[in-house]
C-alpha cells in the first residue's frame, strides 16, 4: 500500500496519533477522534481505516487489561448483534463508493460524533435516554456502521451506555470489551474484503506500539491531573479542524 519513505514530521505525527489512541482506551474519551481525519488525509479514506484498526486492537488490550473486571455483559449482548448488522452495511457501502466519498463520510461521521459529545455534555444531568430494545438496535446499527467506515463509534456507544446508568468503571470496562470484540471481528474483513491491511501496514502499526503503550500510561495519569473542560475543548477544536480539512 505504501513504502516507509515518510518524513521525520510524518513519523512524529504517527507517534502522536499512537499516543492519542492509547489514551483513548484508558478513560480519556474522544481524543482518538483526532487521529481519524489525520490518517485519512495522509493515506486516503479507505486505506487509513486499515492503518488505524490494528493500532486500536493493540490499544484495546491495554483497556481490557485495566478495566476487564468492570464489564456489564448483559448490556453488551443487547448491543453486539445490532452492531454487526451496522458493520455489514458499512462493508457494502465501502465497496461501492470511491475514496473521495469515503473521506466525506468519515468527515461527516466525525462531525456527528462531536455533536453527540456536545449534546451529551449539555444533558449529562438529565434522564433523557430510553432503555428500550429499539434504542439499543438503533445505537448498535449506527455504531457498527461508524466503526467500520471510520473507527469513530465511541461517542455513539457512550450514548447507549448513558441510558444504562452505569458507574464510571463499569462504563469504561463495558466499552473496552465492546471495542475489543468489534475491532478483532473487523480485522479479517479488512484483510480479505477491503484489502486495507497488509504486511506493510502491520509493520508500521507494530513500530507505533511504544507510542500506544505510552499513551495508555499517560492517559491514566492525565485523567487525574487535567481539567476535563480544558481537555475536551482541545479535543473538539482540533478534531473539528481535522475533519474540515477532509472536506477541502
Amino acid at each position: 500500500m505504501f513504502e516507509f519513505d515518510f518524513s521525520i514530521l510524518q513519523w512524529l505525527l504517527f507517534f502522536v496519533c499512537a499516543i492519542f489512541i492509547g489514551m483513548s482506551k484508558v478513560g480519556v474519551p474522544g481524543v482518538s477522534l483526532i487521529v481519524v481525519p489525520v490518517l485519512a488525509i495522509i493515506f486516503g479514506g479507505k486505506a487509513s481505516t486499515g492503518v488505524l484498526l490494528p493500532m486500536l486492537m493493540m490499544a484495546d488490550i491495554f483497556g481490557v487489561s485495566y478495566y476487564h473486571r468492570h464489564a456489564e455483559w448483559k448490556y453488551l449482548w443487547k448491543l453486539l448483534p445490532w452492531a454487526f448488522v451496522g458493520v455489514g452495511i458499512a462493508l457494502w457501502v465501502g465497496e461501492v463508493i470511491n475514496d473521495e466519498w469515503f473521506k466525506n463520510i468519515i468527515s461527516i461521521l466525525v462531525f456527528v460524533c462531536i455533536g453527540l459529545m456536545l449534546w451529551k455534555d449539555r444533558n449529562k444531568n438529565r434522564n433523557i435516554f430510553p432503555d428500550t430494545w429499539w434504542f439499543a438496535a438503533a445505537m448498535g446499527v449506527l455504531g457498527g456502521f461508524a466503526t467500520m467506515i471510520g473507527n469513530v463509534s465511541g461517542p455513539i456507544f457512550a450514548i447507549y451506555l448513558l441510558a444504562m446508568h452505569l458507574p464510571k468503571n463499569s462504563f469504561i470496562g463495558t466499552g473496552a470489551w465492546f471495542f475489543l470484540i468489534i475491532n478483532y471481528s473487523k480485522f479479517p474483513l479488512h484483510i480479505f474484503i477491503w484489502k486495507t491491511i497488509t504486511w506493510n501496514t502491520l509493520t508500521l502499526d507494530l513500530l507505533l506500539l511504544p507510542g500506544i503503550a505510552t499513551g495508555a500510561f499517560l492517559g491514566v495519569w492525565l485523567v487525574k491531573k487535567f481539567s476535563d473542560k480544558l481537555y475536551r475543548t482541545f479535543v473538539f477544536v482540533i478534531t473539528a479542524l481535522s475533519a474540515f480539512l477532509l472536506l477541502i
